[in-house]
């Protein structure tokens, strides 16, 4: 009996290669993604992986939000909310982008705004940053005190 007909291994189990090759992603990113609590997978009695088909699926989502811009952390808080050993059906993926567009758009919102606030940053010359809208809105450093600091708007 093979290690793939243990009832404990999924059926067609795939290698960590075979994963990789399938997948387009390096082996060393699915051993990441595995370390993040993204992707699972079973050890043999040698101590190999072996990750079940759906993981492919898995992966595939991962790489696609990546692309998108989506923090690996908001990948992971979203996968975790799926069932564990199955792959991410339509359904999850309607789910996890519909989430993953108001984030973005969010993101869109703040970049389009540090945009548009950039021709008047260009403008000063940054001859004053008492009155620089990037660097200093509203004179907010000066209310700190002296010395240098970063400064970012949205921070709490």
């Amino acid at each position: 009996m093979s290690e793939l007909d243990d009832p404990v291994f999924p059926v067609g189990a795939l290698s960590v290669g075979e994963v990789a090759r399938r997948s387009g992603v390096a082996v060393s990113t699915l051993h990441f993604y595995e370390t993040k609590g993204l992707i699972r997978s079973l050890r043999t009695e040698g101590n190999q992986r072996r990750y079940p088909r759906g993981v492919l699926r898995r992966v595939a989502v991962i790489k696609v939000a990546q692309r998108t811009g989506i923090p690996l952390a908001s990948i992971q808080a979203a996968l975790a909310r799926l069932p564990d050993g199955r792959a991410p059906t339509a359904e999850d993926w309607a789910g996890l982008s519909r989430a993953w567009r108001a984030e973005l758009d969010e993101r869109i919102r703040k970049l389009s705004q540090l945009r548009d606030q950039l021709d008047d940053c260009i403008g000063c010359g940054c001859l004053s940053l008492k009155a620089c809208p990037l660097r200093n809105p509203q004179d907010a450093l000066g209310a700190q005190g002296a010395g240098p600091r970063l400064l970012e708007p949205d921070a709490g």
